[in-house]
Order: structure tokens, then C-alpha cells, then sequence
């Protein structure tokens, strides 16, 4: 019975230690963040100005009443402007994470490129290399 129980612990064990799974989980709590910081930006830094640009449109606000409120029923609405300020948050999103891509495969690059460039060691020889050669050289002579 015990083993039933073992097996497949350590089984998610030697999942859990692989270096992809922290580091997939650690880029999901960051890009939630990250999401969440965009979303703030968009809702209280950039839509404002832009809703007044356009006139004092508040695009959270903007919505399709199709049912108005009665009574004890709430009222029946598309919110569009919810939606427009989710694809901008998308957007965002979308664009700084691809800056961040570019900026990391240029650093790769680079280093890449350093790593080229550098000049090529040549390996010490061991004591038996160095005696066969030596062999060698004489047998030449």
C-alpha cells in the first residue's frame, strides 16, 4: 500500500524539481503582476487624458443599456468600454513583453557573439601526451 503512495510521489517530486516548472512558475506569478500593473496604467494613467482628449469620455463607462434597471432587477448593459480598455491592456501587454523578447535575444546575441570571439585555449597536454610526443620526435630523428 505504502508503495502505491511512494511511487507516485516520487514521481511529482522529480517533476517539481525540474528547472522548467519553477521557472514557469515563477514567469506566471510575474506576468500576472506585470498584467495587473499594465491594467493600472491603462485604467488610471493613460485612459484619462485620452477620455478628455476626446471630449470627458470615460471609456469604462461607456456602455450599451439594452434594460434598464427595474425595481429589483439590475439593469441589462454591453460594456464596451470595459472591453476597449481590455484590448489596450492587451496591447500593452503584448508590446512590452515583445520589447523585453527583443532586448533579451539581443543580449544573447551579444554574448553569443563574445563568447565567439574570444580566442580558443589550447588544452595542457598530460604527462602521457607529452612522452608519446617526445617518442615520437625521436623516432622522427
Amino acid at each position: 500500500m505504502l508503495h502505491l503512495i511512494k511511487t507516485p510521489f516520487n514521481e511529482f517530486k522529480k517533476f517539481i524539481n525540474r528547472g522548467n516548472v519553477i521557472d514557469m512558475a515563477v514567469g506566471l506569478v510575474m506576468a500576472t503582476y506585470f498584467g495587473a500593473i499594465a491594467k493600472s496604467l491603462i485604467n488610471d494613467v493613460i485612459m484619462p487624458p485620452v477620455g478628455m482628449l476626446l471630449g470627458g469620455v470615460d471609456f469604462s463607462a461607456l456602455k450599451i443599456v439594452i434594460q434598464e434597471s427595474q425595481g429589483n432587477v439590475e439593469e441589462v448593459a454591453i460594456h464596451y468600454g470595459a472591453f476597449i480598455n481590455t484590448i489596450l491592456t492587451f496591447l500593452m501587454i503584448s508590446f512590452a513583453i515583445f520589447i523585453a523578447v527583443r532586448l533579451y535575444n539581443k543580449m544573447q546575441e551579444s554574448l553569443l557573439n563574445i563568447e565567439d570571439t574570444a580566442p580558443e585555449k589550447k588544452p595542457i597536454p598530460t604527462k602521457q601526451e607529452l612522452l608519446l610526443t617526445e617518442i615520437r620526435d625521436l623516432l622522427k630523428k
